[in-house]
């Protein structure tokens, strides 16, 4: 018997849809700054380009320069190496968090 989930490719049983969307990513871990770029973006999370990656289970904290630039608090989820980090994206309630979902917004609207 087969059921409608079985039938979706993993690609597409994301709970929120994906943006491709590049923007400058300047990431804070600890002392570090790194640099970084966005591939593509969601309410939960993005996958960040970069020649350097954390492990899987690293926190952080990301600027993302966007017309508005917000700041979001991220966890890694999975890394492919060579090419960035699949991470989650957790957003508080502030200012950054409305930046975000308005960027989402007008992401969707493009779509």
């Amino acid at each position: 018997m087969h059921t409608e989930e079985s039938r979706v490719s993993p690609s597409n049983r994301r709970r929120a849809p994906r943006y491709q969307y590049q923007a400058s990513l300047e990431i804070e871990w600890g002392s570090a700054r790194l640099k970084a770029r966005t591939r593509d973006i969601s309410a939960g999370g993005m996958f960040i380009e970069a020649e350097d990656v954390l492990w899987v289970g690293a926190g952080f904290r990301a600027r993302l320069a966007a017309e508005k630039p917000c700041w979001l608090d991220c966890s890694v989820k999975r890394v492919e190496p060579g090419l960035g980090m699949g991470v989650t994206v957790e957003l508080r309630e502030d200012q950054s968090q409305r930046q975000y979902r308005d960027l989402l917004s007008k992401l969707a609207a493009r779509e």
